[in-house]
């Protein structure tokens, strides 16, 4: 059994008085309460565990070449964010060596699901940023951007739970079909589809977009494009990098005032030792070093996007996004996946199932 309380809370899509969460030995919340505000055991706010679906590395760990002592590190770095559930992302890459990362990513999972009596994030899932792109590449690398290979994704194991792929491959809409049979959640990304081309992938089954306006066709008050399609759709996720440097401030904007309850903030961190996203040699971003925590303060406090709109895209999004049903909201019977917030939206505690990244056990 574990308690946490706070003066405030989000529940239900609102920011609430003081609560009281409580869960039971297998990490699920068994009541959700109002208490008196002297009882509360941090003068703080107590949200959902945030949800990144894309990190490809932080620091020296790169999710496609780390070894297990690597691995061993990443728990305490998200958690310290207040990520709870993530997906390990890999980039175009040539066929072999994607089943060799995505057999570590399989082997990480079974680790986390086996460890007992100690926090660490849950594995949601691979996800393939590649190698079925489109046309706009952005970083990756262009020899290991190929066709559509149907029967290659027919052999990928359960642990791949997203993919992004161009919607102007010619076998898109096949491909879709195909995973979301598999059960696999179909973003577009790295494209510069038409608007018949992004009406049909969306009609097959695709149900969400990787990091919107980067690479890929963007917003002219003539010419279509590829971000205009998605900031006028109302049903399909799109993910953003809200480091203050993919994405203008006024664009962070515009995407949460026409896609409000949309939006999905991912970090798309990669390994770097810099302050700032890294660029390649002509300039080109290839990925950030940003933690999601940071990318909530940053929607908040400088693109006017509103707390509880920043919350959602960090977690319930996300979670739907998957079509996952047991995370993403501070509910009876969801995982007991919580963050503490200071007032300047700082991690205080994070609670993964039940367990605390801090010294002292829930």
């Amino acid at each position: 059994m574990g308690r946490i309380s706070a003066t405030r809370a989000f529940v239900n899509g609102v920011i609430t008085g003081p609560t009281s969460v409580t869960w039971d030995e297998n990490g699920s919340i068994t009541d959700v309460f109002g208490i008196q505000a002297g009882e509360a055991e941090f003068d703080a706010m107590l949200v959902p565990g945030f949800i990144d679906l894309q990190i490809n590395g932080f620091g020296a760990f790169n999710v496609s070449s780390a070894d297990t002592a690597q691995w061993s590190h990443v728990d305490k770095y998200l958690l310290n964010a207040g990520v709870t559930s993530w997906c390990p992302t890999l980039v175009s890459a040539p066929l072999d060596a994607l089943r060799s990362s995505i057999s570590m990513i399989e082997e990480q999972i079974e680790i986390r699901n086996s460890s007992v009596g100690i926090a660490t994030t849950s594995i949601l899932g691979a996800h393939l940023e590649g190698p079925f792109l489109g046309e706009a590449l952005g970083a990756h690398v262009k020899n290991c951007v190929i066709d559509l290979d149907l029967n290659w994704i027919a052999d990928l194991p359960a642990c791949v739970t997203l993919m992004t792929i161009g919607a102007e491959q010619k076998e898109t809409v096949a491909a879709i079909h195909l995973l979301r049979e598999m059960g696999i959640t179909v973003s577009l990304g790295h494209t510069r589809a038409t608007e018949d081309q992004f009406s049909s992938a969306k009609q097959a089954g695709a149900q969400m977009v990787t990091h919107l306006y980067n690479a890929m066709s963007g917003v002219h008050h003539r010419d279509q494009g590829f971000a205009l399609d998605v900031l006028t759709d109302d049903e399909i996720y799109a993910s953003i990098i809200v480091d203050l440097e993919h994405v203008s401030k006024r664009a962070v904007q515009l995407a949460f005032l026409a896609k409000a309850n949309r939006m999905i903030m991912v970090s798309d961190s990669v390994q770097s030792n810099s302050a700032h996203a890294p660029r390649l040699k002509d300039g080109t971003l290839a990925g950030s070093v940003l933690t999601l925590d940071q990318a909530v303060r940053n929607a908040v406090f400088h693109c006017s996007v509103s707390l509880t709109q920043a919350l959602v895209s960090v977690t319930k999004n996300p979670a739907d996004a998957l079509g996952i049903r047991d995370r993403g909201e501070i509910k009876t019977g969801y995982r007991a996946d919580l963050v503490v917030l200071n007032d300047d939206l700082t991690v205080v505690r994070t609670v993964s199932n039940g367990l605390s990244n801090s010294a002292q056990n829930d």
